[in-house]
């Protein structure tokens, strides 16, 4: 295996993993752009690795291989990598407070990367680019027929970190002014490093996609004591 096919195939899944993992960036969600190129770039690395030694055995390590009967299966590493990154996922995936589930897109998107980055460091670029588009197309535009079939029922769930507590009071009144309905609403306190604490909260609004997105979310971030905000 030269050095430019490594390159090659290191680099395409530098591009394909940063490529999913800036749709999560830009939702906020635990893993994000490096995290999503770091898992296509390590997967890449194993398949070749695993490719490597198999090449080994059958030629320059092949007397010492047959003398103490070593054998290697190439799809075992390959293997490892989807089971292993099964619990870097697990790590993205919370139950708020009001018994929701948050954060398993992130988590099958690293899943997905994984094996892509699998993919790649085997060669199969055609396969790697195409996964990549339809990827992107499930994520960026598919996720807008969701929203328009599935959940015709406007309860959006909203969860904000902040850092004040009086800053929920801005947050219920941006609501307000936006003629926004509030079904809901969960607070809970954070400890943070030494004294330090932060805020919780699960807005549960009754709001189209299109107040929710072009309103709701961008005045809410626009607060100062502010720290996170997404969508659940």
């Amino acid at each position: 295996m030269s050095f430019l096919s490594v390159a090659v195939r290191i680099l395409l899944a530098v591009v394909v993993g940063g490529l999913l993992g800036l749709e999560r960036e830009r939702r906020s969600s635990p893993a994000g752009f490096r995290t999503y190129m770091l898992v296509a770039i390590g997967s890449s690395m194993t398949i070749m690795l695993s490719q490597y030694i198999d090449l080994m055995l059958s030629t320059q390590w092949a007397a010492t291989a047959q003398s103490v009967g070593a054998t290697h299966d190439v799809s075992r590493f390959g293997a490892q990598v989807i089971n292993g990154v099964g619990f870097l996922g697990a790590g993205s995936i919370i139950l708020t407070g009001r018994k929701r589930v948050k954060g398993l897109t992130t988590a099958a998107g690293l899943w997905t990367s994984a094996i892509i980055g699998l993919v790649c460091g085997a060669g199969y670029v055609e396969c790697a680019i195409f996964a990549t588009v339809m990827v992107l197309v499930a994520e960026l535009l598919l996720v807008k027929v969701e929203y328009r079939f599935v959940h015709k029922v406007n309860d959006v769930n909203l969860y904000i970190e902040y850092a004040d507590a009086v800053c929920i009071e801005s947050i219920i009144r941006i609501a307000k002014e936006n003629h926004i309905t509030m079904n809901g609403l969960e607070i809970t306190r954070v400890a943070g490093e030494g004294d330090s604490h932060y805020y919780c909260a699960v807005l549960t609004l009754q709001a189209s996609r299109k107040q929710l997105d072009e309103k709701i979310v961008k005045s809410i971030s626009n607060l100062e004591d502010v720290i996170n905000i997404e969508e659940l």
